[in-house]
């Protein structure tokens, strides 16, 4: 029987969202603010603990999700990038887990089944990573990473957030998504379609992919040697964004 692994879950949340024009981890989709919706995510999931990087506007984030049994950890450096926020997610649950899945506050396409899939991949050899690839081509999260890089994480350097996928790809583990289901919110025209997709007749775009992430994820592929164009493009948090 394979070992039961603890894993928790890291929530970016500190962007400033500079091209959205307004708070946008604040917005809702279908009925929930995009933070609170990747926090219930992430705890449906079964990541425990879960804790919430803020930076940008922290008091009201953490406002929006003190009910919720998460912890906050605000990033003073927020405005560094995004792999201090990582960093600071990382630190803030070491020594409380055997791993950590880290994910972004605007991707409202990521699923609990998504992130369940990683830990399972995660459970049986404990890779050091387990990586979301969108396409078959753009890694991105939610990704998983053992404790044993959380010391790398922590010490990733200004602008430099995929330098640890670049390091241990060659033994990550990978999961395939459709490329559809790699989509964060930057911009207002993002905001707007997703709320449409999610307001469609007859159709919740969450649950969709809910059902269909059992089907995806039976037939996710795991790597043991990538090839060079998908390690260039390796992602170790995300990509900078705001």
């Amino acid at each position: 029987m394979a070992k039961r692994h603890s894993v928790a879950g890291i929530v970016l949340a500190a962007g400033s969202s500079t091209r959205m024009g307004r708070n946008k981890l604040l917005l809702k989709v279908a009925g929930e603010t995009l933070v609170r919706r990747a926090v219930r995510v992430s705890m449906e999931a079964g990541l425990d603990p879960v804790v919430v990087v803020t930076g940008h506007a922290r008091e009201r984030i953490e406002r929006e999700i003190a009910d919720m049994g998460c912890t906050p950890v605000f990033n003073a450096d927020h405005g560094a990038g995004i792999q201090t926020s990582a960093a600071s997610g990382v630190a803030g649950v070491a020594g409380a887990c055997d791993a950590a899945v880290v994910m972004l506050a605007d991707m409202p396409f990521v699923t609990a089944r998504m992130l369940r899939t990683l830990v399972e991949r995660y459970a049986g050899d404990a890779p050091p990573l387990v990586v979301s690839r969108y396409g078959g081509e753009v890694n991105a999260p939610p990704m998983l990473y053992d404790q044993a890089l959380f010391g790398e994480v922590t010490r990733m350097r200004a602008g430099c957030g995929r330098e640890v996928v670049r390091r241990h790809y060659d033994r990550a583990v990978q999961v395939d998504w459709p490329a559809a289901w790699l989509r964060d919110l930057d911009r207002p025209e993002d905001y707007e379609a997703v709320v449409e997709e999610f307001a469609g007749p007859g159709s919740d775009a969450a649950e969709e992919r809910e059902r269909s992430g059992a089907g995806a994820a039976e037939g996710a592929e795991e790597l043991a040697q990538p090839g060079a164009d998908a390690a260039e493009g390796a992602d170790g948090a995300s990509g900078e964004r705001n």
